[in-house]
């Protein structure tokens, strides 16, 4: 695993800088703001999150350990993957970014690019006690208060599901179904 990388910058090649690290060039994808202050010609030091997959090999770079850490939280996320974890970050400062979790501020989490409303909510009710704020008392209030009241979302939360995503499955189906079929539904769009 590549954990951290210095060397000289060498290269841009659209969101990604071309690290020469004794001879060896590595590609890494950078934050906007972050790219601006890595000029070629200059010394670079990154704390690198490595995506690896069947058909990928990715490094993103990042120079705090708390950004790369807010990173892995974001892409922890149902729905959050490395390229929507990069378009969240390039919205705003590290700590704009954990402030607008934490206060339930989907609108600001929404101008990411290819970041909806329901993968903005996810990310508040996942993270809002994990990016190290307080947490506001009214962050999920976009959840309603049918949480208590709704048979399909107890019968959601019975089958495993917290309450919070289980608003989040029935989110869209027609609330005048039987309950069984908002289930049955809600289900569905779980899994695709």
């Amino acid at each position: 695993m590549i954990a951290r990388l210095r060397g000289e910058i060498i290269e841009h090649e659209g969101s990604r800088v071309i690290i020469d690290c004794s001879g060896v060039g590595y590609g890494v994808l950078v934050c906007f703001d972050e790219q601006q202050k890595l000029q070629r010609g200059t010394k670079c030091d990154l704390y690198i999150a490595e995506q690896i997959k069947e058909d990928m090999h990715e490094l993103f770079g990042f120079s705090t350990k708390s950004r790369r850490q807010l990173f892995g939280l974001l892409i922890s996320v149902n729905g959050v993957g490395p390229k929507a974890g990069m378009a969240i970050l390039n919205i705003g400062s590290e700590g704009k970014v954990r402030s607008a979790i934490a206060s339930g501020d989907t609108k600001f989490i929404t101008a990411a690019v290819g970041v909806g409303k329901k993968v903005a909510e996810r990310l508040v009710v996942d993270l809002k006690n994990k990016v190290g704020l307080e947490a506001s008392d009214t962050a999920t209030d976009f959840l309603s208060d049918s949480v208590t009241t709704d048979e399909a979302v107890e019968a959601l939360t019975a089958l495993g599901h917290s309450p919070q995503d289980a608003v989040l499955l029935l989110r869209g189906v027609d609330a005048k179904l039987s309950t069984a079929d908002r289930v049955k539904r809600a289900l569905r769009v779980g899994r695709s």
